[in-house]
């Protein structure tokens, strides 16, 4: 059962982070942005059963809880931790096929996914993603996952506490868009489902 190392807020002003001493999952995200997309899924559905949750995410060590805009955190924030202690932790790390032991990470997989893994401008941009937004999306619980190239138009979708913070709506997506253009293609753009 993982124990809870610690308590974060995020950005978000209706979203917290708990930092775990055990894996819940390895090198892959798990995002539900309301209950009936948890039904399949015991330990997401456990949070959501609580009340007042409105998504659950959680990727290795860290689940990212948000919260409805009506419901207090000194209320519900030790209820939220029931399940969250409760949890199973993953007893192996899968590996990449390499032997190293390393995952490969979401948004590989959700360009995998999507049957676009081969374009390389879509591997260029999964690359910088990986090395210069997807660690700070994190440190502040939430995650992003590429949904498809087509062109020059690149969709997006924010997971965590970036599913509904207004920063990650306006001003990182405006910074991935610049750094994008600046580093890769001055005409692509970024949008955001």
């Amino acid at each position: 059962m993982p124990k809870i190392s610690d308590i974060q807020e995020t950005p978000n002003p209706n979203a917290v982070k708990f930092i775990l001493r055990e894996p819940v999952s390895y090198g892959t995200s798990h995002s539900f942005p309301n209950p009936e997309s948890a039904v399949d899924d015991k330990f997401a559905k456990s949070i959501f059963d609580v009340g007042n949750v409105v998504s659950v995410f959680y990727m290795d060590k860290m689940v990212t809880v948000e919260k409805t805009d009506d419901s207090e955190w000194d209320e519900i924030l030790p209820e939220m931790a029931v399940p969250i202690r409760a949890a199973e932790a993953v007893a192996v790390r899968p590996t990449n096929g390499n032997g190293n032991g390393h995952a490969a990470s979401k948004v590989g997989g959700a360009i995998a996914a999507a049957g676009s893994d081969d374009d390389p401008k879509l591997r260029e941009i999964q690359a910088l993603l990986d090395e210069k937004i997807l660690p700070y999306l994190a440190g502040d619980g939430g995650w992003m996952e590429i949904i498809e190239l087509n062109g020059n138009e690149l969709k997006i979708r924010y997971q965590g506490s970036c599913g509904s913070c207004p920063s990650s709506i306006s001003g990182t997506l405006a910074a991935i868009e610049h750094m994008l253009r600046e580093e890769i293609d001055p005409d692509i753009e970024v949008i955001a489902i």
